[in-house]
């Protein structure tokens, strides 16, 4: 009996020192395209997907968002109450890029600039303006997630 106490004692220590361990970058998501590592806040409930990166004030240079879907159709963004510029890159179902609008500018004014795919598209990366000229993304790379 003492020994199952000692073991209860000990599971119920490691998994509390587990849970409340920092996320390190390790177990964050992560989006690698074109070579490049990038950690990514994951947008794929309504809510999540609506408010995406609006009111962030800054963007490491390889971090981003990624939305993700329920199904592959047109996307449509707009930069409305975001606060930094950023590339965003569009995805089909196979996490291979078919449009992608780099350098879009916070809006000022109404009415916001929208900014849509060409194909239709699953996931959507933002990533920080400049980012994909910099690592020189192109049409038709393929996206690996790991979650």
């Amino acid at each position: 009996m003492r020994r199952i106490n000692i073991f209860l004692v000990t599971f119920l220590l490691v998994t509390v020192w587990l849970a409340v361990q920092p996320a390190t970058a390790d177990s964050l998501p992560t989006v690698i395209l074109a070579g490049q590592h990038f950690t990514v806040s994951i947008a794929n409930t309504p809510d999540e997907l609506e408010r995406g990166l609006m009111y962030r004030q800054e963007l490491g240079p390889d971090q981003g968002m990624l939305f993700v879907f329920p199904d592959s159709a047109p996307r449509h963004f707009w930069m409305k109450h975001t606060l930094i510029p950023l590339d965003i890159l569009f995805f089909d179902s196979n996490a291979r890029l078919v449009s992608f609008t780099y350098k879009a500018q916070p809006c000022r004014a109404d009415p916001c600039p929208v900014y849509a795919s060409n194909a239709p598209a699953k996931y959507v990366l933002e990533i920080p303006a400049g980012t994909a000229a910099r690592d020189s993304i192109r049409l038709g790379e393929i996206m690996t997630i790991r979650l």
